[in-house]
């Protein structure tokens, strides 16, 4: 890897780094999983690298229903605590089916959320793709799209989100602390990402020097017994989904009282299946039930000319994850 040279600064506390976040070119470093690929294709060549990967944000605690996970926090560690393990099952399932051990090994909570939204032009230097060069076009709407989005994609730009994590905690609800110059504030996950619209080259809501402090699950040890993160991809490790699925749900007397239901390689960001997840409650749980919420997963989803077998594939994932959660306890 060659390139500009940069700036390198070990961050001293929070306030430390977001001083020197707030200035132009200025990345953060943690894990350096998704950074360094970025670096090397050239996406990204930052002018100054914050190293924020000794800063106190790898809190892993549950407490009061309540999971907190800081930023820097491994993503093997996330998995393998016991209190995931036990009460969060489905984050921990999303976290093992994501790369490979030794990259959950290095890979942090906040850059699993923040992996940019990509495609193979994105990948390729020189190819037409308004993410890396805005106004160059989008190469993947008449050229290869077998990955592109079904979901939320725009003329501009039909990446997908390759974070399995941001999948299952969308589905759980949860909740971003964002930390910048200006404060803090805090986001429900799915308000981190935006639609690519007319300026894809910008993921989320994030402001020049704002960073991730941590993520809140609340409340939701109720879906532990019946949830899954089922994930189908071109290969057993290292590859993103083609397309993934997380769902739980709770049962009380034989009907489906509450339904939790995300998407997967479908979307420029996690893709919330509400009027799958609507339609179950209250329904017993069975094959036509199942039925219902798989077709209503794929209505509104606009193939190109390569990617159309997506569709199907997401319907039977729904199925498949849904029976998988709601059979025999």
């Amino acid at each position: 890897m060659s390139g500009p040279g940069f700036g390198y600064v070990l961050a001293a506390d929070v306030a430390d780094a977001l001083a020197l976040g707030a200035g132009p070119g200025a990345a953060f470093l943690a894990g350096g999983t998704d950074l360094m690929q970025l670096w090397k294709i050239g996406a990204k060549c930052p002018a100054r690298v914050i190293d924020i990967s000794r800063l106190p944000l790898a809190e892993i605690a549950l407490a009061d229903g309540r999971l907190a996970l800081g930023a820097t926090a491994r993503l093997s560690d996330v998995a393998a605590h016991p209190d995931v393990a036990r009460d969060y099952p489905l984050l921990a399932e999303a976290i093992l089916a994501t790369a490979s051990g030794q990259v959950r090994n290095m890979a942090t909570v906040g850059g699993a959320l923040l992996q940019r939204t990509r495609c193979a032009y994105f990948r390729t230097e020189g190819m037409a793709c308004n993410k890396r060069a805005p106004g160059s076009g989008c190469g993947a709407l008449a050229g290869e799209s077998r990955q592109a989005a079904l979901f939320g994609a725009s003329e501009a730009c039909v990446a997908t989100h390759p974070s399995d994590l941001a999948v299952a905690m969308a589905a759980l609800d949860a909740e971003v602390e964002i930390l910048g110059p200006a404060g803090s504030r805090r986001l429900a996950l799915t308000d981190l990402y935006r639609r690519p619209g007319e300026a894809p080259e910008h993921d989320t809501v994030l402001a020049p020097g704002e960073l991730i402090a941590g993520v809140t699950v609340r409340h939701v040890t109720r879906l532990a017994p019946r949830s899954t993160y089922l994930k189908v991809r071109d290969r057993a490790s290292f590859e993103f989904a083609v397309v993934s699925v997380a769902a739980a749900l709770r049962l009380e007397d034989g009907r489906i009282v509450e339904a939790r239901l995300a998407a997967g390689g479908v979307a420029p960001l996690p893709w919330r299946l509400g009027a799958s997840a609507a339609a179950l409650v209250g329904r017993a749980p069975n094959a036509a039930t199942f039925a219902i919420a798989a077709d209503l997963a794929v209505e509104g989803a606009r193939a190109l000319a390569e990617n159309g077998f997506k569709i199907e594939l997401l319907r039977r994932a729904v199925l498949r994850a849904l029976e998988t959660v709601g059979g025999p306890a």
